[in-house]
């Protein structure tokens, strides 16, 4: 019995690889950024590993090097992610957003984390408005989702401030140290 959710993108459709908000840009990772990237993940470990399965133990030049390779190799990435940088004016790396093609038909997933030294300050939420935009924008595309344990209070919040809902919250595996093991998942759905 296939149990294999059908791809909510289509072949050939994607989000823009380039997003200006003006004092913010999201675009996708460069080869360029592997440095500053590793260096905002590092600046940022005890601040975002309680919450990034990805980042269990400290991230390393290594495995950094592998995600860049991956990433300038394809948009969506493989698993259907469109990953993007977020970036000040400067080109100081702000952190991290993707729309993400893993939670079944006709919806995209969204997620994020901020560099612990630029919280508070609307990066995240921002930058989450315009992908949500841009993801119910898309051909084929009627909802989006934010996925974020129970006890992460700050993800959850910025999904309420975009007019998430609330859909569930369930059991799940606990994958990183500060989740209690509740999963919410909040819901946006294309209007009209």
């Amino acid at each position: 019995m296939d149990t294999e959710q059908p791809a909510a993108l289509a072949p050939g459709i994607a989000p823009p690889q380039h997003i200006d908000l003006g004092d913010l840009v999201l675009r996708n990772w460069r080869p360029e950024d592997l440095i500053p990237r590793f260096e905002a993940i590092t600046a940022s470990f005890d601040h975002i590993h309680p919450w990034m399965d990805w980042l269990a133990e400290p991230m390393t030049l290594e495995r950094q090097r592998a995600f860049s390779t991956a990433m300038a190799e394809s948009w969506p990435s493989p698993g259907g992610s469109c990953n993007y940088g977020i970036f000040d004016a400067a080109g100081t790396v702000l952190g991290a957003i993707g729309i993400h093609d893993r939670v079944g038909p006709r919806t995209l997933e969204i997620g994020y984390w901020c560099h612990a030294a630029h919280t508070g300050r609307g990066v995240i939420t921002r930058s989450a408005a315009e992908l949500t935009r841009i993801a119910l924008a898309l051909p084929g595309i009627d909802h989006a989702e934010i996925r974020c344990d129970a006890a992460n209070i700050r993800s959850a919040e910025v999904a309420r401030r975009l007019g998430y809902r609330l859909d569930r919250i369930e059991p799940r595996e606990v994958r990183a140290p500060a989740e209690s093991g509740r999963g919410m998942f909040w819901i946006k759905d294309r209007q009209g």
